[in-house]
C-alpha cells in the first residue's frame, strides 16, 4: 500500500450559510409544515443546487415567474429579493405568499426609497441579470436606478443631475472591487451620498477576510459553491488576488480538478454563504481518501446573527 502524501487543509471560518440564507430556507421547511405541498417558490431560494434538490424532494415546486403559480398554493420569494411589481401582482391574485428576501437586502430597498423620496437618483453597483440587482432595481420607477458593474462603468454614466446622486450596492460583491468603484463614484460626483453603513452583507465580508488570511499559506483553494452564487464567485476572485495560485468553485466534491491539485502540500477550503457544511464534509472526506490530512482552522470572526421568519409563518394555520 503506497503512503498518502501529506496535505495540510487550512479551513475557513466563517464559512457556508449565512443567517439570511438560514432564514429562507427556514420559510419554505416551515410553509411545507403549514400549509402541506406542493408550495411554490418563485426562482432558486438560495442559490445552492443540493438545497434546492432537498426542497423540491419535499414538496417545493420552484418557477420562474409568478404566472406559472396557481392562485390557490402559497408562493415564496427568495432570499435575493424580488421587484416591487411581483408581491403586488402576487395581492391583486389574492395569493398567500411569504417574502423570504434577506433583511440585509431589504436595507438596500429601503434606503434606495428613501433616497427616492428625497428626490435622488441612484447609482447601483452591481452585477447585471443577477437576482438582487433585478430586485433591487425593481424598487422604483424605470431609469431612477443606473447600474455600474466597474470602474469603467462610472466615466460613462449619464446622471440627470450631479448634484442630486446616491448609491447603493449588491450586498454580495467583493469588498475590494467596490471600493474602487466608489471611489470612482465620489471622484466624479462629489455630492454623492452613500449608505449610512455599508450595504455588502457582514456574511460576504467575513468569508473575503477568511480566504485572504490563508491565501498566502496555501497552494490552492476550493470553493464549495454553485457557479450562480454571486458570493462564492468571488471567494474565488478574492483567492486568487491574494497569491493562491490556484482557485476552483466546486458544487460537489465530485467537481474537483485533482490533476490541478498534483504536487500541492497546502490547501485551503471555503464556501460560498449559500452551501451547507455536508458538502464541506463531502470535499475533506475526498481529500482525505488521497492525502494524509492534517486540519488546521483559520477563524476571523464569529457570527451569531440570527433572523426572525415572518409571523405569517409562526402562527397557526
Amino acid at each position: 500500500m503506497t503512503q498518502k502524501p501529506p496535505l495540510t487543509l487550512y479551513l475557513a471560518a466563517p464559512r457556508g450559510f449565512c443567517a439570511g440564507v438560514d432564514r429562507a430556507i427556514k420559510i419554505v421547511e416551515m410553509a411545507l409544515q403549514k400549509w402541506g405541498a406542493p408550495v411554490y417558490v418563485r426562482h432558486e431560494i438560495v442559490h445552492n443546487k443540493f438545497v434546492v434538490d432537498g426542497l423540491r424532494d419535499k414538496g417545493a415546486v420552484f418557477v420562474e415567474e409568478l404566472d406559472d403559480c396557481p392562485d390557490d398554493r402559497p408562493v415564496i420569494f427568495s432570499a435575493h429579493g424580488v421587484p416591487k411589481a411581483v408581491p403586488a401582482e402576487a395581492a391583486r391574485r389574492e395569493m398567500i405568499y411569504v417574502d423570504a428576501t434577506c433583511p440585509l437586502v431589504s436595507k438596500v430597498h429601503i434606503e434606495a426609497e428613501r433616497h427616492h423620496e428625497n428626490g435622488l437618483q441612484i447609482v447601483m453597483i452591481g452585477h447585471a441579470g443577477h437576482p438582487e440587482t433585478i430586485g433591487t432595481m425593481g424598487q422604483l420607477p424605470q431609469g431612477e436606478v443606473l447600474l455600474v458593474e466597474t470602474e469603467a462603468d462610472v466615466a460613462t454614466l449619464d446622471v440627470r443631475d450631479p448634484a442630486q446622486l446616491a448609491f447603493v450596492t449588491q450586498t454580495t460583491l467583493s469588498v475590494d472591487d467596490t471600493k474602487g468603484i466608489v471611489a470612482a463614484l465620489q471622484a466624479r460626483f462629489p455630492a454623492i451620498v452613500g449608505p449610512h453603513k455599508e450595504d455588502i452583507c457582514y456574511a460576504t465580508t467575513n468569508r473575503q477576510e477568511a480566504v485572504k488570511a490563508m491565501s498566502g499559506k496555501i497552494d490552492a483553494m476550493l470553493v464549495v459553491g454553485a457557479p450562480n452564487s454571486s458570493n462564492s464567485r468571488r471567494l474565488v476572485e478574492v483567492a486568487a488576488r491574494n497569491g493562491c495560485g490556484y482557485a476552483q468553485l466546486v458544487q460537489r466534491a465530485g467537481d474537483i480538478d485533482w490533476r490541478a491539485l498534483e504536487g500541492i502540500r497546502a490547501i485551503g477550503i471555503t464556501a460560498g454563504a449559500s452551501a451547507p457544511e455536508v458538502l464541506v464534509d463531502e470535499v475533506i472526506a475526498a481529500l482525505s481518501d488521497r492525502y494524509d490530512v492534517t486540519q488546521e482552522l483559520v477563524e476571523t470572526a464569529q457570527e451569531n446573527v440570527e433572523f426572525k421568519v415572518p409571523r405569517v409563518l409562526r402562527v397557526p394555520a
